[in-house]
């Protein structure tokens, strides 16, 4: 049978360098096909070779028998094969959400009422169009955990009614949901086969800078508890029920804890914020509130909630480039209320790296945009040097990278160079939005142990995330913001330990908290202040063989 789609022996160069290099896999119809692999290793420059806005420069590809060399075919393969960009904003085409969707039917040329039926069944434009494939880049980084979990279920629903999904993602637990695994490593596909069998050797999994997902690392580390059980997309919940009881005397303690203080004034004060866009205009929408945060000294400060609920805008009010409406902001000694606030030197203070950096890029190298910050607070000698340890510390090599283009970076890639940026200014206060999102497991796990470092040496961070995993890695106290309102600021495990509030917030405990809470309800000695997977398995592994029962 002819396969959807056949890519043989494909090469891509762009700016002389060599993206994809004798690339050949074939795509059944209803598959469902993961594509994975670091930062910069050619993910979507290959699906941008199915669907025809690349072409090979060497070998072919092939849509349903059709080739993409001939430009011929190039409307039929683009109905075929839909594509849901790394970056959504580079797919809208109208103002308003419905005519936006129904662009694509229009331009197929679709009647009217079938127009208006796709478009009140679609989720997005792409799948009005009704393709025989969907190519998905990313499409769960920049989602809250509920928005990721109606994501999925969706492509779940979408491979169940026959449409061939391939999707491009980080998260290794989404892999699991795959049918089959494509792994690329520079360019060169190294690994074509099931998630189980990937996931069933990690030293092919570490050669490519991915990791395990959370239970299938769990489920490694006692083989003899869960012998029958089988990687799949239900794994954590089936490791979760089929935990043995422990039959110890030891207690799990309670450690309920109060919020960090550094004793002296809070680094950061906000009282009562309230923000809206385009403010006593028709056209005026409200974005904050009332918003409540107080950030201490010495205590990494994460902020969460839900896609929407004011986080991104919040964050901006720390350095001036938006101000108080209502309610007040002190960042340190500076008065954000004040009317001649020192915007020069707050923005020395404060260093806030953008949830989509490549949008404030000022230049065209790696190495000059890094290098534009501290050379325009006026640093000399120490210019070079600086740069060198801020890209050293997002995972860039200075010699290979500083010379690189910026346009020719993936996404990944380029919010290393946005990090790498705000950390060579050498801020007060450093502040993130959305740190990791983008980044290879790899380049995840580096810069967040570079982040400690930096926490040890004395950095005050306070970031945004909806990866709760790195918010039980980095922070001490934790902010939960819902529709522009301040739910709660309290340590972290005492945050996620509240499951109606992370409810309400649209979030969901990380598998590490919900495991060791399942671990305490089967009386395991698991302290209630135990974030991160590696706690878990050094807590539990010292009593699993002699104290616990099936």
């Amino acid at each position: 049978m002819q396969p959807l789609i056949l890519a043989d022996r494909i090469t891509c160069r762009i700016d002389q360098k060599e993206i994809l290099k004798d690339v050949s896999f074939s795509i059944g119809m209803g598959e469902y096909v993961a594509l994975i692999g670091a930062n910069g290793s050619g993910k979507t420059t290959l699906a941008r070779h199915l669907n025809a806005l690349l072409t090979p420069i060497e070998g072919n590809v092939l849509i349903a028998g059709k080739n993409t060399r001939d430009r011929h075919n190039h409307s039929c393969i683009r109905a075929d094969i839909g594509m849901v960009f790394q970056q959504p904003e580079d797919q809208i085409v109208s103002a308003l959400v419905e005519e936006d969707v129904a662009f694509g039917p229009e331009n197929l040329c679709r009647l009217p009422s079938e127009i208006r039926t796709l478009v009140d069944q679609a989720l997005a434009g792409v799948l009005a169009m009704q393709p025989r494939a969907i190519i998905f880049d990313e499409a769960t980084a920049m989602l809250d955990p509920a928005g990721r979990r109606d994501v999925m279920s969706y492509l779940a629903k979408l491979h169940n009614a026959g449409t061939t999904i391939l999707t491009i993602t980080h998260r290794m637990e989404e892999v699991l949901h795959a049918e089959r695994v494509l792994v690329l490593n520079h360019g060169r596909l190294v690994f074509d086969g099931t998630p189980q069998a990937l996931f069933a050797d990690p030293s092919l999994v570490a050669a490519n800078n991915l990791e395990l997902p959370a239970a299938v690392e769990f489920k490694n580390a006692f083989p003899g508890w869960f012998s029958g059980i089988a990687c799949s997309s239900s794994l954590a919940e089936r490791l979760l029920a089929a935990i043995p009881a422990y039959s110890g005397t030891l207690d799990t303690g309670d450690f309920s804890e109060t919020v960090v203080h550094s004793g002296g004034a809070n680094l950061i004060e906000i009282d009562k914020l309230a923000f809206s866009y385009s403010q006593d205009s028709y056209f005026a929408v409200p974005a904050l509130y009332d918003v409540n945060l107080s950030m201490a000294a010495n205590a990494p400060h994460g902020l969460t909630g839900a896609t929407g609920a004011g986080k991104s805008t919040l964050l901006q009010h720390l350095n001036g480039l938006y101000r108080p409406q209502q309610g007040s902001v002190r960042v340190g000694e500076f008065d954000l209320n004040s009317a001649d606030l020192d915007l020069k030197a707050l923005r020395r203070y404060i260093g806030l790296v953008f949830q989509n950096p490549e949008l404030y890029f000022f230049k065209q190298y790696v190495g000059d945009e890094i290098a534009f910050g501290p050379r325009m607070l006026g640093l000399g000698e120490e210019l070079r040097q600086r740069v060198r340890w801020a890209m050293e510390l997002t995972g860039l090599d200075f010699e290979n990278d500083k010379d690189r283009v910026l346009t020719t970076l993936s996404g990944g890639e380029q919010r290393k160079v946005a990090l790498a940026a705000g950390l060579a200014l050498n801020p007060g206060i450093l502040v993130l939005d959305e740190p990791t999102a983008g980044l290879d497991p790899f380049s995840r796990r580096q810069l967040l142990q570079n982040l400690k470092r930096l926490i040890a040496d004395g950095t005050q961070l306070l970031f945004s995330s909806h990866q709760m995993e790195e918010i039980s890695a980095l922070a001490k106290n934790l902010t939960v913001l819902s529709n522009g309102v301040t739910l709660t600021t309290a340590p972290v495990h005492e945050v996620f330990l509240d499951r109606p509030l992370m409810n309400q917030a649209g979030l969901e405990q990380p598998f590490s908290v919900q495991l060791a809470d399942a671990l305490r309800a089967k009386k395991w000695p698991v302290r209630r202040n135990t974030l991160t997977l590696t706690d878990v398995l050094s807590e539990i592994g010292k009593y699993k063989d002699e104290a616990a029962h099936a």
